[in-house]
């Protein structure tokens, strides 16, 4: 079922109305829709990587108050939005991950607004299915929404956009345009299925060597070959039978170059690296320092603007001068080795506190007795220490 029902007074089409089906010239194309298109390993691992990192980076809520940036605890619709599919409540972190998985596959996702606060903003916003959401344009503008076929105003409605045209009030679908690529990539893999799988044989030539077949003859062989094909059965024949498999070759050829070509195409209209989700790649490898150098392409390059995106429709939640960030910090994390090194250049520059950095390490400040014991066994530079002592009786005697 389309995301967009095509209504009589709709007069701007959805973007699935300028792809020309395949399948309607051409039978035996996989038809392509928003949950067949999930077969293809290449959309469901693009989905999947962008939905886990967008929905796992912490929200934080800031607040910039005389040039400094103080956070704010998050307000309830920030830490459990609303319900999916019926249910109740869920945490921030499933919300995301469905939205982002909806808004990279449609390039929309759709919320009903149940509760609003005292200040009328969305206090609980219930996702919906693609399926049973269309709209209604007039004007060029969103007029109505349709939630199961019953109209809803755009003000009780939850919409994000992702993959904008100018004129256009509905994101554009990946899967939509993609469908050429995925429909092949499908097709050739019902066609993996009945040749493994059913027994499907490509087109071939039995042929009797030593006489001359009637049309008669001919068909009753065809039909027990077939027959014992099919089932799975043995052929029996004499010495004077030739079967050649003209186009197995070629076919089972066409099928793997197809495959590989499916998985780069498909990662590319999904803005997701082909490297990032195992797919060959053959040429124009780019070799990165660490991972860290990797994860920093990433985010500039494909996830970043989706963040920077979602974090503008979070903060209309809120009310001014308040905004919503996501932490990018978990994508960027660092091996231990260079992160000691990184908070050591910090310190040095005179950057962060050390006591910062043990929050930032989920570590208490240190305590005094811990302050004294770290001067006993590494004196601040300058300090002397008495001749022929051990190490327990260093004297950190500042230096003058």
């Amino acid at each position: 079922m389309s995301l967009f029902r095509r209504q009589q007074r709709a007069n701007f089409p959805p973007a699935e109305g300028y792809i020309v089906p395949r399948t309607a010239t051409r039978p035996g194309i996989a038809t392509v829709t928003n949950e067949t298109a999930l077969r293809h390993s290449a959309v469901w691992a693009c989905l999947r990587l962008r939905s886990n990192l967008i929905s796992t980076m912490p929200v934080r809520v800031i607040r910039a108050f005389e040039g400094i940036v103080v956070d704010m605890p998050p307000p309830p619709i920030l830490v459990k939005p609303g319900g999916s599919g019926g249910s109740g409540r869920i945490g921030i972190m499933e919300w995301l991950y469905s939205t982002q998985y909806d808004l990279d596959r449609c390039g929309n996702t759709f919320g009903l607004i149940t509760e609003k606060n005292a200040l009328g903003l969305p206090a609980r916003i219930d996702l919906q299915p693609l399926s049973s959401v269309g709209v209604r344009i007039k004007g060029g503008l969103l007029y109505k929404y349709l939630l199961d076929g019953k109209e809803y105003d755009p003000e009780v409605i939850w919409h994000e956009r992702q993959y904008t045209v100018a004129g256009l009030p509905v994101g554009l679908s990946p899967v939509a345009h993609a469908a050429w690529s995925i429909s092949e990539y499908l097709s050739i893999q019902d066609f993996a299925l009945d040749w493994f799988g059913n027994g499907g044989v490509p087109l071939a030539h039995l042929k009797n060597t030593a006489k001359t077949i009637d049309p008669t003859t001919a068909g009753i062989v065809k039909d027990r070959f077939k027959a014992a094909v099919h089932a799975g059965d043995l052929f029996v024949s004499g010495s004077d039978w030739e079967y050649q498999m003209i186009q197995g070759e070629q076919a089972a050829s066409s099928w793997l170059e197809a495959k590989n070509y499916g998985i780069g195409d498909i990662a590319r209209f999904f803005d997701c690296p082909g490297d990032v989700i195992d797919a060959a790649v053959s040429s124009g490898n780019i070799t990165y320092a660490n991972v860290v150098q990797r994860n920093l392409q990433l985010l500039i390059m494909h996830i970043g603007p989706a963040i920077l995106r979602r974090e503008a429709a979070l903060t209309d939640l809120l009310p001014a001068p308040r905004s919503v960030k996501l932490k990018r910090d978990a994508l960027l994390e660092m091996d231990p080795l260079t992160r000691a090194a990184f908070f050591k250049a910090l310190i040095d520059s005179r950057s962060i506190t050390p006591d910062e950095i043990r929050a930032e390490m989920n570590r208490q400040a240190l305590t005094q007795d811990q302050i004294e014991q770290l001067l006993t066994f590494f004196p601040p530079r300058g300090t002397t220490v008495e001749a022929g002592s051990g190490l327990e009786s260093v004297a950190a005697t500042p230096a003058l």
